[in-house]
């Protein structure tokens, strides 16, 4: 009978002006906002995004909780509350566990990495400067390749959730919206740098927080048609009579023991993998950071981050899924199709079920957010990887640092309209949010270890690098088909993203990547002491390394970099030998400043590991090999701990900003209104 099931419309709850007004109307006044919050910061701070260095790194100064709060938003892309609905809704309490997992631990030891960036390239402002400096123009090729393929990735995952998302509430063109979004988000990144995404990510990620904290009270309390732990728990039971989960213990929705929820995972933590290690917008944020604060960043980003699709899927998720039979479901008596599925639509549904208008509305909102957070991290990155890697490594050498903006400023333009095209040829091709999703994986894997490893091991070579990362992806590629031809029995678009068909891939591609990449550099082992990628650090923009020949060599400088020589070093440093002033950085403050950062690596080890035992190991996998069913007292304990973490997270991530910056904040405030009141000076 099942086969013979009819599937209905997802019916818009709002008006196409509605979904017109958000897009349009929300975006141009964040970037509005945006533009006000750069005025103010050109006039009263000593930090202007007309300087190179500030508009793509935010002069490396941004403080922890910033970092945090950025790293929450910007991981919190579409697909975070999307896929983990979706997860939720498909496996039942598995799915946002691990989705969260699959999220955190990457950005967890990406701490180590961002520490080693510290250490051993605290100038660069791309992870594929790094790989020119120490490897060459092949390696930095390649790379660069897969820079843009995730970013690729990225934003098509961002658009297409988004557009599918503003396309089921309110019924706007697709592609209308693909072309939309990313408008306001470009004027703003355009007019205020890096720092700006920065301010937009905290002023997003407390818009997040208070919707999830509106949509647990409401399914958890107030809602008709739950409104209690008890009431959801007595629906889900329902609900695994109804449509049991095939592979789960009892075909339950109340349980770990599920082996697509575990297959989920694996793919979830694969994927993960590569969206934050091949990711500019990652490296950015370990480069904008201070330095002595990088990793404690990633460490508390992580840790936050997990409570969003934990607490947020597992509340709608799993509402979407109790909800089924209830006559306001936006498709009943029917179930969501396996398309509507995929495109992410279950915590919509299950919004218009719990809040109607208002809660179509609240989950708009929020997709819109993380659509804006993210692409806003994505087009700073993207503009950062012409600007240095393309424009200035093989076009103009000599580039100022005025020249450096203008180029970011038009490729921002440039991205942002193709952004749009590049979504309208997926939708084209019926690939949606779950395709991407699972792929992404399978693409980028083979390139994880090789990035990881450049900025950390003194032995990689390049030829270990290009035998890692081309030879992972050809067999890869060849797991790939051979996967999907043996499991599903057929090569085609759809089979080739079946969660099996993509473990296989990617399980493939990142472990030879890593055999490959560590066997051949260990043939022939370099000893390479990063001092090519410390000289980055050390010198100032005037004598900044030659990206193109790999080289330090002196640079006519731009007009901030001027300026800030005169202050700093007029007659010192610009006199001397390039040699001189190496040394004057690696004096005994630079030597002591890397053994805390390789202490601070020793600890982000330490966290990572524990971390990643407590989320993969000590929680989930007992629960899993035991055929246990969540109690109702369970799952409210269960719950109940959702619940906690996303309030501490969204405390700590709205209050700590604030308060690191609150001398920064009242100085510009002061100046502001002295000169308004005129009494002041400009």
């Amino acid at each position: 009978m099942s086969s013979e099931l009819s599937y209905s419309e997802f019916k818009p709850l709002l008006a196409q002006s509605v979904g017109y007004g958000v897009v349009i109307g929300v975006g141009f006044f964040f970037a509005a906002v945006m533009l006000i919050l750069t005025t103010l910061q050109r006039k009263f701070f000593k930090f202007s995004p007309a300087s190179s260095e500030e508009f793509t790194s935010a002069s490396r100064s941004i403080k922890p909780g910033l970092v945090c709060c950025g790293i929450v938003s910007a991981w919190t892309w579409s697909a975070t509350l999307l896929q983990s609905s979706t997860a939720a809704y498909t496996f039942g309490v598995s799915g946002p566990w691990w989705y969260g997992a699959g999220g955190t631990i990457q950005v967890a030891m990406f701490g180590m990495v961002a520490s080693k960036v510290k250490q051993n390239a605290n100038g660069a402002h791309t992870f594929l400067e790094i790989v020119k400096v120490r490897f060459g123009t092949n390696a930095h090729i390649l790379f660069t390749f897969y820079g843009f393929l995730c970013i690729l990735f990225v934003c098509g995952s961002l658009l297409l959730g988004g557009a599918a998302t503003v396309n089921a509430l309110t019924g706007m063109n697709i592609i209308a919206a693909c072309f939309l979004l990313p408008i306001g988000i470009a004027v703003y990144v355009i007019f205020g740098g890096l720092r700006a995404t920065f301010i937009c990510d905290w002023s997003h990620t407390i818009i997040l927080f208070i919707i999830i904290y509106i949509f647990i009270f409401r399914a958890y309390g107030t809602s008709p048609a739950i409104g209690s732990v008890s009431r959801l728990y007595d629906l889900l039971e329902q609900a695994s009579i109804d449509t049991p989960v095939i592979g789960n213990q009892e075909g339950s929705y109340l349980t770990m023991k599920s082996n697509q929820g575990l297959v989920f995972g694996a793919v979830t933590i694969l994927s993960g993998f590569t969206g934050v290690f091949c990711d500019q917008g990652y490296w950015q944020r370990a480069i904008a950071s201070h330095p002595e604060s990088t990793t404690k960043a990633y460490m508390m980003g992580g840790i936050s981050w997990f409570a969003v699709p934990w607490a947020f899927a597992s509340c709608l998720g799993l509402s979407a899924r109790a909800l089924l039979n209830n006559p306001n479901f936006p498709t009943y008596p029917s179930p969501l199709s396996p398309s509507q599925t995929s495109a992410g639509l279950a915590a919509p549904a299950a919004a218009a079920v719990l809040m109607g208008n208002g809660g179509a509305i609240a989950v708009l909102l929020v997709v819109f957010m993380a659509v804006t957070s993210a692409a806003s991290a994505e087009l700073i990155g993207v503009s950062s990887l012409f600007s240095y890697d393309i424009y200035r490594t093989y076009f103009r050498p000599n580039a100022t640092g005025d020249e450096i903006v203008r180029v970011s400023h038009y490729f921002i333009c440039f991205w942002a309209i193709w952004m749009g095209c590049w979504a309208t040829i997926l939708n084209a091709a019926s690939i949606d949010l779950g395709w991407l999703y699972y792929v992404q994986g399978v693409v980028l894997s083979p390139a994880v270890i090789p990035i990881a490893l450049t900025v950390s091991w003194s032995k990689l070579t390049e030829a270990g690098v290009l035998c890692g990362a081309i030879g992972g992806a050809c067999l890869g590629m060849l797991a790939w088909m051979i996967g999907c031809w043996k499991i599903t029995g057929q090569i085609n678009i759809p089979n080739l993203a079946e969660p099996y068909s993509a473990l296989c891939s990617s399980l493939t591609g990142l472990f030879f990547s890593g055999m490959l990449t560590v066997g051949v550099s260990l043939l022939n082992p370099a000893d390479y002491d990063f001092s090519g990628t410390r000289a980055i650090t050390t010198l100032e923009d005037t004598n900044k390394i030659d990206i193109s020949s790999g080289h330090v060599s002196d640079r006519p400088s731009d007009t901030e970099s001027q300026k800030e020589t005169k202050v700093t070093s007029e007659k010192s440093s610009l006199k001397r030998p390039v040699s001189d002033v190496v040394k004057v950085g690696l004096e005994i403050d630079e030597e002591q400043r890397i053994r805390s950062l390789k202490r601070v690596f020793r600890k982000a080890l330490i966290y990572s590991s524990i971390l990643t035992l407590i989320v993969i190991i000590i929680v989930p996998m007992p629960m899993f090999f035991s055929p246990y069913v969540f109690s109702k007292k369970f799952y409210a304990f269960w719950t109940a701990c959702s619940i906690i973490w996303a309030f501490a997270s969204g405390t700590f991530c709205i209050i700590l900003p604030l308060w690191e910056s609150r001398k920064e904040i009242g100085m510009i405030l002061s100046l502001a209104y002295r000169t308004i009141r005129g009494r002041g000076s400009l």
